[in-house]
Parts: structure tokens; C-alpha cells; sequence
């Protein structure tokens, strides 16, 4: 396993968990660090650096950046976006894993790029829900702008600091994942409360 390999994985998975902030963002940026030479993508992915992908992904872009930060749609998007980041995080991390098997390419892309962007997405969609319910949607556009920020930053990083950017994302997940499972623990806990006293369970 070649230091190229790792480094062009550790682009791959960077970018791709960055779908779980925003869909479009990360591949936007593989796209022009693509179509300027600075990251070169799998045979079968040179499309991703063409003009037709750099202003399609542009245009995209920016619907998806505003939509954020219109009421009620912003949740909507979230409902959109869950299988979105996981599509494009399998597609992101693929397009830069060097693996020749076809099978274990995806796989890998799947397991690697999809799983990730998809953690980030519940995290960041759990979140936009408890600032709806507790400031009734004004909060939402600062937690728009907190993922827009990370989506772009940690995409820059991912092509020019692969590894620093993996580290961080790798605590991002860790972090997410505790929440999820604690609040998790919290819903179990709940029911069984509701079940002893004879009232409804739910989550």
C-alpha cells in the first residue's frame, strides 16, 4: 500500500464524508481541483473534471446553499438530503479509491465514503430539528452557515491536507455517533418508563 494510495483514499473518504454537511458542496470542489490538475480521478471519472459537471455542480450549488436558509425547506431538503449524501459520498470516495476489482471498488465506496456521509447527514439533520423545536426555526440559519462553512473548509482540506482533514472527520464521527447513541439510550429509556406506568411508548 502506497503512500499515493493512502493519500488519494484519505481524498476520497474526506470529500465524500463532506456530503453529509452538504450534498453538492464537496463535489463541486473535487470537480475544479479536478478539471485545474490538482487531484487526478479514477479511469471511468474524468467527467467530474469537464465543464459540463463544473457549472452543472456550480448551478446546484447554489440552489442548495440557499434553500437552506428559506423556512420549512430547510427541513424538507434534510428529508432529500439523507439519501443524496450517501449517493455522492459513494460516488466521491470511488472516484479517487485506486482499486482495480469493480466489486471491492464500490463496496469500498459504499462502506467507506456513503457510511460516512450519511452519519454526518442524521447529525446535522437531528440538529436543524432541535433548533426548530426550540427556537421554532430562527436558529436554523445558523446552523445553516456552520455547515456551509464546514462542508467548504473541510472540502478544501480533504484535496490539500487529506489527512488532517480525515483526522477531523474521524472526531466529527466519533461525535456524532456518541449523540446518537445516547440520545438513542435516552428514547429506550422513555418507553420503558411509559410501558411500567401503562402510557403510550413512543420515540
Amino acid at each position: 500500500m502506497s503512500l499515493e494510495w493512502i493519500m488519494s483514499a484519505c481524498i476520497g473518504v474526506g470529500l465524500a464524508a463532506c456530503c453529509g454537511f452538504r450534498v453538492f458542496v464537496p463535489l463541486l470542489i473535487a470537480s475544479a481541483a479536478t478539471k485545474l490538475g490538482i487531484v487526478g480521478t479514477m479511469t471511468g471519472f474524468e467527467w467530474l473534471g469537464g465543464w459540463p459537471a463544473l457549472l452543472g455542480l456550480t448551478v446546484a450549488t447554489v440552489v442548495e446553499l440557499g434553500g437552506y436558509y428559506i423556512p420549512w425547506l430547510d427541513n424538507v431538503l434534510d428529508t432529500i438530503a439523507t439519501p443524496a449524501s450517501i449517493i455522492a459520498g459513494t460516488l466521491l470516495s470511488t472516484t479517487f479509491l485506486q482499486i482495480d476489482n469493480p466489486l471491492l471498488h464500490w463496496g469500498l465506496g459504499l462502506m467507506l465514503g456513503g457510511s460516512s456521509a450519511g452519519i454526518i447527514q442524521a447529525g446535522t439533520s437531528l440538529l436543524r430539528l432541535g433548533s426548530t423545536a426550540t427556537t421554532g426555526g430562527a436558529g436554523n440559519p445558523v446552523v445553516a452557515t456552520g455547515e456551509n462553512i464546514a462542508s467548504f473548509s473541510l472540502s478544501i482540506f480533504s484535496i490539500f491536507l487529506p489527512l488532517v482533514a480525515v483526522v477531523i472527520i474521524a472526531l466529527v464521527l466519533i461525535f456524532i455517533v456518541g449523540r446518537l447513541v445516547a440520545r438513542r439510550k435516552v428514547w429506550f429509556s422513555r418507553a420503558g418508563k411509559q410501558n411500567r406506568t401503562g402510557g403510550p411508548a413512543g420515540f
